[in-house]
């Protein structure tokens, strides 16, 4: 038998996150991931976008904080200076306006964390992006709605945040956090399979691997992305959530880009988002407009590996409206990934009715950003479980743990997409 300080399953972003600060904390710490590696899961799949846009001042002042944790990644990390590191890369971030998500409350908080943004109007809009549509083509529609194709019905304007963009290895920002947990003394099991939790009355004791080795510990941590569903039913978890978890199948597009240097752009009016990428690349994904069925999945292993011709199609030509100088290639070229998302697409980080063992789970599609400051923040529920707020050590903000909490009522103001 193994023992350690805290068990983490998932190496993902966020549990590698999370193993670092418990390891540079002082605990034994030994992450669990059924992959070959850190960030081979729903990570690598992530389009790694830094925005600050959320519907909730937690969301906002989480991703502020984390920002800065980007800028400064080395030091955050205490990686050598050999190391091989992920990269912010920063564009900017538009984000269209639609009545839908109105922007008028993320600017009132945006004032109050202090971060900077500029309010365009379609004019403005249309001379600072290059090549963009500054027309008005609301609701999203199918392909095959005859009113697809029907001309923009007015114009629409945006907001731009500055400092937002993008990490430009999602996988490696991952295996970076996990380099740092194991200068800590952080240990790594990959292609293992959880098959049991291990109790010792009302707490959690460990973990059984593969129905053969146990792993013994008093904390265990739920990060385990699309499988966190069926982790917390394995561990008998769950009853008293007041927000569920269900495994999302995604696909993200990459295309050549239509223009020269493009800032990220966020399009409710079309349902897409698009983000340039390295090499000329242009990535578009959805934002799961009405108009389109949502892939949810029963076990997330069951997930098409491969970009279909009709999201590819829908999604890529969607863009193209808004850029008209974008191409639409006759095959899909892309990657699929398989998120876990909570009802309101905000992330539950708490602690649960069995004790000890923890989740941050709910995350994929939007809190990549976060995983920084993620890590800290559960580091400090799991040696201070009562911890009321975290104050961002780069910003000083306060951010309300109980806006994440298992418990809380599903957020209202959320867009229901994965803007959160």
């Amino acid at each position: 038998m193994t023992a350690a300080d805290a068990v983490v399953v998932g190496a993902g972003v966020i549990g590698s996150a999370i193993a670092y600060e418990l390891a540079r904390a002082g605990r034994d710490v030994v992450v669990v991931d059924r992959r070959g590696g850190p960030g081979h899961g729903s990570t690598s799949a992530s389009s790694a976008i830094v925005r600050f846009n959320y519907s909730t001042w937690a969301g906002v002042a989480l991703s502020w904080e984390a920002k800065h944790c980007w800028e400064g990644w080395r030091e955050h990390l205490g990686a050598p200076d050999d190391e091989p590191l992920a990269h912010f890369c920063r564009t900017g971030l538009v984000i269209l306006d639609v009545d839908v998500a109105p922007k008028e409350p993320t600017l009132a908080l945006f004032d109050r964390a202090g971060v900077p943004y500029e309010v365009w109007s379609p004019a403005e809009l249309a001379r600072r992006v290059p090549g963009i549509d500054a027309g008005r083509f609301w609701p999203p529609k199918r392909l095959d709605d005859d009113g697809f194709w029907a001309p923009a019905a007015g114009e629409i304007g945006a907001f731009f945040t500055p400092d937002a963009g993008y990490v430009d290895d999602p996988r490696l920002a991952a295996a970076n956090l996990m380099a740092a947990a194991q200068r800590y003394g952080a240990r790594l099991l990959a292609r293992r399979d959880v098959t049991a939790v291990l109790r010792d009355g009302d707490r959690v004791s460990g973990v059984e691997l593969d129905g053969r080795d146990e792993v013994a510990a008093p904390v265990v941590v739920n990060a385990a992305g699309p499988w966190s569903g069926a982790f917390n039913r394995l561990a008998g978890v769950g009853d008293d959530f007041t927000v569920t978890v269900r495994p999302l199948r995604q696909e993200v597009h990459q295309v050549a880009t239509p223009a020269g240097d493009l800032p990220v752009v966020a399009d409710l009016d079309l349902g897409v988002y698009t983000r340039p990428a390295p090499g000329g690349a242009l990535l578009v994904g959805g934002t799961e407009p009405a108009c389109d069925p949502l892939q949810w999945l029963e076990n997330p292993d069951d997930a098409a590996p491969e970009p279909t011709a009709e999201v590819f199609a829908a999604q890529v030509t969607r863009a193209a409206r808004r850029m008209p100088g974008l191409t639409v290639p006759n095959r899909p070229a892309g990657i699929v990934g398989v998120y876990d998302v909570t009802d309101d697409w905000t992330p539950i980080y708490d602690r649960t009715a069995l004790d000890g063992f923890f989740v941050a789970i709910g995350t994929s599609g939007n809190q990549f950003k976060n995983a920084p400051v993620v890590g800290r923040l559960m580091a400090q529920l799991i040696d201070s479980p009562g911890s009321p707020e975290y104050v961002g050590e780069h910003t000083g903000l306060r951010i309300d743990l109980s806006a994440f909490s298992r418990k809380r009522a599903v957020n209202d103001a959320s867009t229901h997409t994965v803007l959160g």
